[in-house]
């Protein structure tokens, strides 16, 4: 039987009753059609699944009753940052949720030099509860207890001189990087990946990513789409350095 997953963004522990979200108790009672007496799956991204039961279901909200905590332990043990140059629309949906399925740690929408979205304060906080949205919706699915960081949309200079100075490997996805992943050594502060956005990193970008260390990382002989080439180049390092 499937397991129905949900995310709340509140403290969990057992015997709490509470009420689910609204969306969330819609598409239970609408959609599934479930019953008093059903289990369902919380989760708020503690690391742990709250087994449930449904209450009760009415016309305003649906009432869960938690039943106990259970550790999950299917987080990566290679600790990504996909610093991701913001795309269009469903470009950038897909990027975030299929990343979040990849078990990256942490999404930076970066502003670059040839990006074509522009976000004032309005539309950027829009568009980072959406995000977080998908990223929540893509734990449901792949079963992670621990969301992603998506963090707000900034430059990309900017972003660079906020950088810690760890070990995390800087990677940028270039067509002409020489770096190869099979090749890469990784501590466990694990690693960053820069890739641009429809238009590619310009020169600028280039240059700054540079400066701030980070290495042209080349997958192949063929360029790849924006929404291809960065889940392409996790899917490698997970499947080379991680648990994929």
């Amino acid at each position: 039987m499937r397991t129905i997953r949900i995310h709340v963004d509140q403290p969990l522990a057992a015997s709490l009753e509470l009420a689910l979200p609204a969306q969330a108790g819609e598409h239970v009672a609408r959609v599934l059609r479930l019953a008093a007496g059903d289990p369902v799956t919380l989760f708020n991204g503690d690391g742990c699944d709250y087994p449930s039961v449904i209450q009760s279901i009415g016309k305003r909200e649906v009432i869960v009753q938690v039943q106990a905590a259970q550790a999950v332990t299917n987080e990566s043990p290679l600790s990504l940052t996909l610093a991701q140059g913001v795309a269009r629309g469903e470009k950038m949906d897909l990027i975030v949720q299929k990343a979040t399925e990849l078990g990256v740690a942490r999404i930076v929408p970066l502003l670059t030099e040839r990006a074509e979205v522009r976000l004032d304060a309005s539309r950027a906080e829009k568009r980072l509860a959406h995000w977080r949205a998908v990223a929540a919706s893509a734990c449901e699915q792949s079963g992670r207890a621990r969301l992603p960081e998506v963090a707000p949309a900034i430059p990309l200079d900017a972003w660079l001189r906020e950088l810690p100075r760890d070990g995390a490997l800087r990677l940028a996805l270039l067509p002409e990087g020489t770096r190869r992943a099979a090749a890469l050594r990784f501590t466990t502060d694990g690693g960053i990946l820069a890739v641009g956005p429809e238009g590619g990193l310009g020169q600028r970008d280039t240059a700054l990513l540079a400066a701030a260390g980070f290495e042209g990382l080349r997958l192949g002989p063929r360029i790849l789409r924006t929404e291809t080439a960065g889940l392409a180049a996790l899917a490698a390092l997970q499947a080379l350095h991680g648990d994929v």
